[in-house]
């Protein structure tokens, strides 16, 4: 599959997006709520979004050819980091990604996973299971949400499309107003003529 450079920078910046939208919604938790455990892998809210935060930072130092650094470390299972330091991580993303062509989207990388073990793939191929790997834990951060009683934020990248956002979000330019626009979008929903799916 060949993956486009502006490919690889839409979907970054619906990434950005989505997760800036949960946390957001996770912001509104009380404490035992944030730390609820579902009995999953990364067992709540918390747990969950620290845990794309942390493979977030870890494919980007992947990509970069930098050396990995500790997957995860106690500090990161604070809620300010996910509030400071994911965006700031993602502006890292972005400053990355802007300088990409359709040639270095489409060149494998060597990397080695958390085992040890040595691989060698496509670079957009690697940035589609990023995406992918956050879009599977949103959606469960999404449930644990609603079986607390809260409405999850509407994550679909089809309502970035409907809102007509050029390049997938605001994180291409001008982070807050463009991001604030997609955010009340978001909201809206049904109430603005989208249907759900």
């Amino acid at each position: 599959m060949i993956v486009s450079a502006e490919v690889v920078r839409s979907h970054i910046g619906y990434h950005a997006w989505a997760s800036s939208l949960l946390v957001e919604a996770a912001g509104e938790l009380t404490q035992e709520e944030l730390t609820r455990d579902f009995g999953t892998a990364d067992k709540s809210v918390l747990g969950t979004l620290v845990h794309v935060f942390g493979a977030d930072r870890l494919w980007l130092a992947r990509l970069k050819g930098e050396p990995a650094t500790t997957y995860l470390t106690d500090p990161d299972y604070r809620f300010t980091v996910l509030q400071n330091d994911w965006p700031a991580l993602y502006q890292r993303w972005k400053e990355w990604a802007g300088g990409l062509t359709d040639e270095a989207a489409q060149t494998d990388v060597s990397y080695s996973d958390m085992r040890g073990n040595p691989w060698r793939q496509p670079l957009g191929q690697l940035v589609l299971h990023v995406v992918n790997h956050g879009t599977h834990h949103r959606g469960q951060v999404s449930g644990f949400l609603r079986a607390m009683g809260h409405a999850p934020p509407k994550l679909l990248s089809i309502t970035t499309a409907r809102f007509d956002v050029a390049h997938a979000s605001a994180c291409w330019s001008g982070l807050q107003p463009a991001l604030g626009e997609l955010k009340f979008a978001a909201g809206r929903g049904r109430d603005a003529g989208y249907p759900r799916v």
